[in-house]
C-alpha cells in the first residue's frame, strides 16, 4: 500500500491552483471536469503519481467556501531551507502565517503558509546528513 493523495475542497479552483503551482512551485498533473457530477478535479504535486503523493484540488461547482473544521491539522513539505522559503512564498504574493524559526521544545525549523481557502501547508527544513 502507498499514500495516493490528499483531498482539499476549494472554493476557487483557479486561485488554488495559481498557489500550488506559483507560489508553492507544484506542477498542474492532470485535470477533469464532471459536469454530470458538476464539480472538477485537479491533482498537483511535486512529481508525477506515480512516483509519490500528491494533492487533490475538488471545485464542487457554485461552492465558493468551506468550514475547515477542528479536525484539519495541515499539509507538511520538505524544504532546504525554511526562511528562505518564506521569503521567496512571500515575494510569490503568499501568506506567511508562522515565521520560519525552531519549533516550541525543538531544533527542527519549521513555518507555516496558508493557502488561498485557509488551508495550513508547514514547511519543515530539511535536517543536515
Amino acid at each position: 500500500m502507498r499514500i495516493l493523495h490528499t483531498m482539499l475542497r476549494v472554493g476557487d479552483l483557479e486561485r488554488s491552483l495559481a498557489f500550488y503551482t506559483e507560489i508553492l512551485g507544484m506542477r498542474l498533473l492532470r485535470r477533469n471536469d464532471y459536469p454530470e457530477g458538476k464539480f472538477t478535479l485537479a491533482f498537483v504535486g511535486y512529481q508525477d503519481e506515480k512516483d509519490g503523493a500528491v494533492i487533490e484540488l475538488t471545485y464542487n461547482w457554485g461552492i465558493e467556501n468551506y468550514e475547515i473544521g477542528t479536525a484539519y491539522g495541515h499539509i507538511a513539505l520538505e524544504v532546504e531551507d525554511a526562511y528562505a522559503a518564506c521569503d521567496e512564498i512571500r515575494k510569490r504574493g503568499g501568506n506567511v502565517v508562522r515565521e520560519a524559526g525552531p519549533m516550541k521544545g525543538g531544533t527542527t525549523v519549521i513555518a507555516f503558509v496558508q493557502d488561498p481557502d485557509g488551508y495550513k501547508v508547514e514547511l519543515i527544513q530539511r535536517k543536515a546528513a
